[in-house]
């Protein structure tokens, strides 16, 4: 499967797109996911110093999924 790397702005895109889909307002995706309204409108736009904790947070209430995938030859863990 063909990786893509995804800039700040990207997410921001897929974001606003999965809560419009949703039929929700960003005040309802704010108070779904705990976070502040202006925080979802930061991330919307691709601000890309946006706390990874609370992206987690708005991309789970949204019901989207996050794969990261390690390079070939990485092991898991923590390395020397």
């Amino acid at each position: 499967m063909p990786t893509r790397t995804l800039t700040p702005s990207d997410i921001g895109a897929i974001i606003r797109s999965a809560r419009k889909d949703a039929g929700l307002r960003q005040y309802e995706l704010a108070g779904a996911a705990g976070v502040g309204v202006r925080f979802i409108v930061d991330l919307e736009a691709g601000k890309p110093t946006a706390q990874i904790g609370k992206a987690l947070q708005v991309l789970q209430a949204l019901g989207c999924s996050v794969d990261i995938v390690q390079p070939p030859g990485v092991k898991a863990g923590r390395t020397p």
